[in-house]
């Protein structure tokens, strides 16, 4: 009996670095640059930047948990962004940059939490990251979509996402 995929949905800051890790672990079918928890329906990038929706920039991964455990995406999500910084990665700042983990089951919920507290042995400072429950997500737009595989030579690419990807092992996938 074959099982149907999963869909996990992290919130590390700019989309574009989550994306760019996720869509280099092994089990991890497809990844969605997008908005999810906010208020506003059918954000727009310029929406969303302006800091008024409360959507977060977030990435929705759907995956084969015969290949890759939620457990497996959670340990990524900690190592790929600091989670202990309220509203700002790097000189990302913004509530749309905020950490956040949107659960799509109770399963996942329980998980998260463990994972939190777990995960905080690894930081000085405590873990700001929401847990909460998925709502809708809304794709960004399609020039968002595959970014850093588009456009390696671009400045954020070459400064921010190819130094991750590299300390993360994940440059050569």
């Amino acid at each position: 009996m074959p099982t149907s995929p999963e869909v996990a949905t992290f919130a590390t800051g700019c989309f574009w670095c989550s994306e760019a890790i996720f869509q280099r672990v092994d089990g991890v079918a497809s990844v969605r640059s997008g908005y999810t928890g906010g208020k506003v329906d059918k954000p727009s990038y310029h929406d969303v930047c302006g800091g008024e929706t409360g959507h977060a920039e977030a990435v929705e991964v759907t995956f084969d948990r015969t290949k890759v455990t939620y457990e497996t995406l959670l340990d990524w999500f900690w190592r790929m962004h600091d989670p202990t910084t309220p509203n700002r990665q790097g000189a990302d700042v913004g509530t749309q940059y905020r950490s956040a983990i949107f659960w799509h089951t109770e399963a996942q919920r329980a998980t998260a939490e463990k994972s939190k507290k777990d995960a905080q042995d690894a930081f000085k400072d405590p873990i700001v990251t929401e847990i909460t429950k998925a709502g809708p997500f809304f794709a960004a737009e399609d020039y968002h979509q595959g970014y850093y595989n588009a456009n390696t030579t671009q400045g954020y690419c070459r400064a921010v996402i190819a130094p991750k990807l590299h300390k993360l092992g994940l440059d050569e996938k």
